[in-house]
């Protein structure tokens, strides 16, 4: 009854309950150590989320989700908080290799229709090629369901020209970590979308 007079909070209490992000941050680190899972914990604290209960899930950017930076979405984050994100990836424990994690997003200009992210990880990918495929399949997910299909074979650069002139988006972007493997050690790159409850 209280909430009928607040429908704003009434509203917010409604995405809380249905889980449904209002704020996304973007962040990436790369660890390095002798055993795989502490590489793993070391990247984590680059990203300054380490001390978070990571939840990963799958690519949509919720309707009205606001990009918020780095910085304020980590002044948000409680010690042992259950966080959702997506999350890319990527191990090596060969010296020299190249390894690569990046999130692509693409937000529509229609802020009642939902957004793509997408993960890349691998190996042998320096940045430009890993965040351009990232931001690639991010806007070609997107695009799709906006009824604009452009050839896949053709480079990101044409398609990405498309994707902004056709109107329909406000920005593609990525965040991207590299690294190359060390001797002796596990090497670990992530990239990740982290989603808030505000």
């Amino acid at each position: 009854m209280a909430n009928e007079r607040y429908p704003e909070r009434q509203k917010q209490e409604h995405m809380m309950m249905n889980l449904v992000p209002t704020q996304v941050f973007m962040t990436k680190g790369v660890g390095r150590h002798k055993y795989q899972l502490k590489s793993f914990e070391q990247a984590l604290r680059k990203a300054g989320v380490a001390h978070q209960n990571l939840v990963q899930v799958s690519s949509i950017l919720p309707p009205k989700c606001r990009i918020v930076s780095r910085e304020s979405g980590l002044t948000k984050l409680i010690p042992g908080q259950i966080c959702h994100c997506v999350l890319a990836r990527a191990d090596t424990n060969e010296h020299g290799r190249l390894v690569a994690s990046s999130i692509g997003i693409a937000v529509p200009r229609d802020k009642d229709k939902w957004g793509y992210l997408s993960e890349v990880h691998g190996h042998g990918m320096n940045m430009q090629q890993a965040g351009d495929m990232a931001e690639d399949l991010a806007a070609g997910m997107l695009g799709t369901t906006l009824g604009l299909e452009l050839d896949p074979n053709t480079a990101w650069s044409e398609k990405e020209q498309a994707y902004k002139s056709s109107g329909l988006f406000i920005r593609t972007t990525n965040i991207t970590q590299t690294a190359k493997g060390q001797e002796g050690l596990w090497t670990t790159t992530v990239a990740m979308a982290m989603f808030l409850f505000e």
